[in-house]
């Protein structure tokens, strides 16, 4: 049976792997060699790895990390972090990474993702959307570990990153993030009614059921999640885990 992809969304925080709540608190999780060595003993779709403190502190790739880590991965790999320049896009590429994400190198000028989609493809440029809910209803876009408001709306950047030549949009709810309280499905439907794109949900999922639904209910066309693949129990003592492949095509297939 063929199911939408389930992806592990990892993240680097000066070079250890870590998971945030609502972008900020921090919980260390070991080696990223060791966490992407656990992630092969499972049927994973792909793994997305983000530096979460690279553009913050104006830092380049750690191009030479992310070579040992496509190294090790026994499954498509995408990077995002720290990246301001076509030849760190090459130069990842290079090392072993099949896509990567482009947020807050594009804030102000998108120049950057149609030179990479042109010379790459579009297939390898993915436009990250880190949405956070205002308080008077709808939404905002932020950049920089939602740190800098963008002034737009997570669909009018999807439409942006579209046109400018992305092949895919990663849609992360910072209200959701490492929470486990579920995805903003509205936001995942808002953004997939709003683009042609394929778009990854990811924030919030609390159990395996949760996965099919941002596919099922609001269109996306994969579901993405990090604490519920390193956490286990009210406690969230860390436990690399992922569904088994039947067990996934039993939560597509069920009713939602």
């Amino acid at each position: 049976m063929l199911i939408p992809r389930v992806i592990p969304c990892l993240l680097i925080n000066d070079g250890g792997m870590v998971k945030t709540r609502k972008f900020r608190k921090k919980t260390y999780l070991g080696d990223p060699v060791n966490v992407i060595n656990l992630f092969n003993n499972f049927e994973v779709d792909e793994i997305v790895l983000l530096d979460i403190a690279a553009s913050e502190a104006g830092r380049a790739p750690d191009i030479e990390l992310v070579a040992t880590v496509a190294e090790e991965c026994w499954v498509p790999l995408t990077y995002g972090g720290g990246i301001s320049r076509l030849d760190q896009i090459e130069s990842l590429i290079k090392a072993g990474c099949e896509k990567v994400v482009l947020a807050s190198a594009v804030a102000d000028d998108l120049m950057l993702m149609r030179e990479a989609s042109r010379e790459f493809g579009a297939q390898a440029i993915i436009g990250s959307v880190d949405a956070r809910r205002k308080m008077f209803g709808g939404y905002e876009t932020r950049v920089t570990n939602a740190g800098r408001r963008l002034g737009v709306s997570p669909v009018e950047r999807a439409r942006q990153f579209e046109d400018a030549g992305a092949g895919e949009i990663l849609l992360q709810s910072i209200d959701r993030d490492g929470e486990m309280n579920g995805y903003d499905l509205e936001l995942v439907a808002e953004v997939s009614r709003g683009i042609s794109l394929p778009v990854v949900a990811c924030g919030g999922a609390g159990d395996r059921d949760d996965l099919p639904l941002p596919v099922k209910r609001s269109g996306a066309s994969a579901s993405a999640a990090g604490s519920l693949f390193v956490f286990s129990g009210r406690e969230r003592g860390v436990l690399i885990n992922f569904p088994e492949r039947d067990a996934l095509e039993a939560l597509f297939a069920g009713s939602t």
